[in-house]
């Protein structure tokens, strides 16, 4: 099965056996590809004594450590055929991922995440209210992973409203006169997890002002491990969300630059689920061995989208457990799992969880 096949089935439509069969595939495929086009990818897969012309189950298939992007141009594509070039976000003096992308493969995360994202909230574009600032779109020195899930959320909004002036400020003024204009039709916001607290939700609490919303959807992601050093946990964040957004849909979901589109969207029951372009593997740190449900482990993404890079099968430094494949009560097939944070002795990731006052 190719990723165009995988497009026409519904995003959380395959159940495990043919999901896994339609993966192994494709990234058979790009295993393949990055082994020939990508000269550092070739030489680390040469010293693992992987033979890539041989098929493999997906739990086979060699490992990156995240981290690697951090240090190395990994890139398979002509210098000439890079569109963009991505950046993860970081703290002040932290090595980057640089992530190249071509026009393929930026279509291809650009169509991904649409398919997700529609699933939960239609096909209709709504009314969006982005919980950020409008800075970034001028500020270049700000556009990483943080501008690039802004503009890429754009794609499911109209009539966009940045919630936040240039000093991480609410506008009243112009939030209460999108909700004043919309207030007869469903809304969509979007943000990062940290950021919506301190910036919002706080700020509204202390100045006893409310958003009021009627009907809306609030997508956010990254940036929990400041929440939970405040004692701040999911059920935790979004009653309080509720208290001063108004009546919200909140839906929380799990990403990262090297992956750009494969996202993982949390359902109404809680559990974090791998749509039919990505996967995900927990491993034991002992000894990588693939770890059993239930289990605590490092977490392993794996993508159909990324063709322009070496970024198919990654290691992440977060820790996780699977909860179960294909019978979550939300009726979406596919594995589905809880992320538990970041280990400890990885690097402060970026976003929201390093946003810095400038």
């Amino acid at each position: 099965m190719t990723l165009e096949e995988l497009f026409r089935i519904p995003p959380y439509g395959l159940v495990a056996s043919e999901k896994e069969r339609a993966l192994s595939e494709i990234l058979y495929g790009l295993t393949l590809l990055h082994y020939e086009r990508c000269p550092e990818y070739g030489r680390i897969l040469d010293l693992l004594g992987f033979d890539p012309s041989v098929r493999h189950a997906c739990a086979e298939l060699p490992f990156l450590p995240v981290r690697l992007f951090k240090t190395y141009d990994l890139c398979s594509i002509p210098r000439e055929r890079i569109v963009k070039t991505l950046t993860s976000s970081g703290t002040s003096g932290q090595a980057v991922s640089k992530i190249f992308l071509d026009a393929d493969t930026v279509r291809n995360q650009s169509k991904t995440l649409n398919e997700i994202i529609s699933s939960f909230i239609g096909k209709q574009r709504l009314p969006l209210l982005l919980l950020d600032t409008e800075m970034l779109k001028k500020d270049r020195s700000m556009y990483s992973a943080r501008g690039a899930g802004i503009i890429g959320f754009s794609i499911f909004g109209r009539n966009t409203v940045y919630a936040l002036d240039a000093d991480m400020r609410i506008d009243m003024e112009k939030v209460t006169a999108f909700c004043e204009r919309h207030q007869a039709e469903p809304i969509l916001m979007f943000g990062y997890t940290y950021m919506i607290w301190q910036f919002v939700v706080r700020a509204l609490e202390e100045s006893g002002q409310k958003f009021a919303l009627k009907n809306a959807v609030l997508f956010h992601i990254g940036g929990w491990k400041k929440l939970k050093e405040q004692a701040v946990d999911a059920l935790e964040f979004n009653h309080r969300v509720r208290s001063v957004l108004g009546n919200v849909k909140v839906y929380n979901y799990y990403g990262m630059a090297e992956q750009l589109g494969s996202v993982f969207v949390e359902c109404e029951y809680g559990h974090m689920h791998c749509s039919n372009y990505s996967d995900v593997i927990i491993r034991r740190p002992a000894d990588f061995s693939v770890a059993g449900r239930g289990e605590r482990g490092l977490i392993e993404l794996l993508s159909a989208l990324p063709a322009s890079y070496p970024g198919h099968v990654l290691l992440t430094e977060d820790e996780g457990e699977l909860l179960g494949t294909d019978d979550c009560l939300c009726g979406r097939l596919g594995r589905y799992f809880r992320i538990h944070g970041r280990i400890k002795s990885a690097e402060l990731r970026g976003c929201s969880d390093t946003y810095e006052r400038r």
